[in-house]
């Protein structure tokens, strides 16, 4: 059986989860979350905790366990605590300002690029630190994703947007005789 998917799934103290058909919702503090899961999966939903069942040991149904526990313990997850991830900004003249529900970026581009971001996510900048927030960890990553892609850093200077965990592999430039 997998490890990580015969491992239940603790509900906290004020979330709640309601299974219809294969539809999970996921009520708590932060909001409320929506998925679709697998029909050959067996969920079962306790006062406390969320147990998920597979219907045979073949790989498809072993791959789909783990994840659909996993997917249910982000959803579980988000709606208790939320996610963040953070974005550094390095380089001259590079900064980010929140204008709504949008962010304008000054990326070295002739013009500053205006990124929308998408309903659920929330987005702070302190200096060249800039905070993205969510209930949706899978919304949240790619949103991150995308802003990072606008101007990935580069390996001489390191200029561009990376996360703050990420260790950028310096190269040594041009050597003279």
């Amino acid at each position: 059986m997998s490890r990580i998917g015969k491992m239940p799934v603790k509900l906290p103290q004020g979330v709640s989860a309601v299974l219809k058909d294969s539809v999970l919702e996921v009520k708590g503090p932060k909001g409320q979350l929506t998925r679709e899961l697998r029909p050959e999966m067996t969920i079962e939903i306790d006062s406390d905790e969320i147990r998920i069942r597979r219907p045979s040991d073949l790989n498809r149904h072993r791959a789909f366990h783990g994840l659909t526990r996993n997917l249910i313990a982000n959803m579980v997850q988000g709606v208790s605590e939320g996610f963040t991830k953070v974005l550094e900004i390095n380089g001259v003249g590079y900064r980010a300002v929140v204008q709504g529900k949008s962010l304008e970026l000054h990326l070295g581009y002739s013009q500053p690029v205006n990124f929308p971001l998408k309903e659920g996510v929330e987005a702070q900048v302190e200096k060249n630190v800039l905070t993205l927030k969510s209930i949706n960890k899978e919304l949240l990553g790619q949103v991150a994703a995308d802003i990072r892609d606008l101007r990935p850093p580069e390996p001489y200077k390191g200029k561009g947007i990376k996360y703050a965990e990420e260790k950028i592999l310096r190269k040594a430039g041009k050597t003279t005789k």
